[in-house]
């Protein structure tokens, strides 16, 4: 039960993900970051993309999640409509691998919107809800 949408903030799009579990609000708020720069329901999974990141607390690990999405997209042009999420934990913190599918930006297919400059632990927020749901959220700079 992946969801994710975006909430106003004053200069920048706020974007926060749920999940069931940690890990679907981790793959929910990376599927959140690439719905502001396009319409993520028109990109499909042609190219995917590996991902291993370490965090010593979540919001370190979500931080370097996120921008290692973010440097494929500015590298390769990539932009993914799907993503897959395993979290551990380790004696230093968290170990997270992903499988991230997408394809490559084409300006008339997926819609491009908002460009993100970076990844920030602006308004960061990971946390189990009452109702037993993960959610995961940020501010990135646009």
């Amino acid at each position: 039960m992946r969801k994710w949408e975006q909430y106003g903030h004053t200069a920048d799009v706020g974007i926060r993900g749920y999940g069931s579990t940690l890990e679907e609000a981790f793959e929910a708020v990376a599927l959140a970051l690439f719905d502001v720069m396009v319409d993520v329901r028109k990109v499909e999974p042609g190219e995917c993309r590996e991902v291993e990141v370490e965090g010593e607390d979540l919001m370190a690990l979500l931080y370097s999640f996120l921008e290692e999405l973010l440097v494929l997209h500015d590298l390769e042009g990539l932009v993914f409509g799907d993503v897959k999420v395993e979290i551990e934990k380790s004696r230093e913190g968290y170990r997270l691998k992903a499988r991230a599918c997408g394809e490559v930006l084409d300006y008339e297919k997926h819609e491009p919107r908002e460009e993100v400059k970076a990844i920030t632990y602006h308004e960061m927020e990971i946390k189990q809800l009452p109702d037993g749901r993960w959610m995961a959220q940020l501010v990135p700079d646009i």
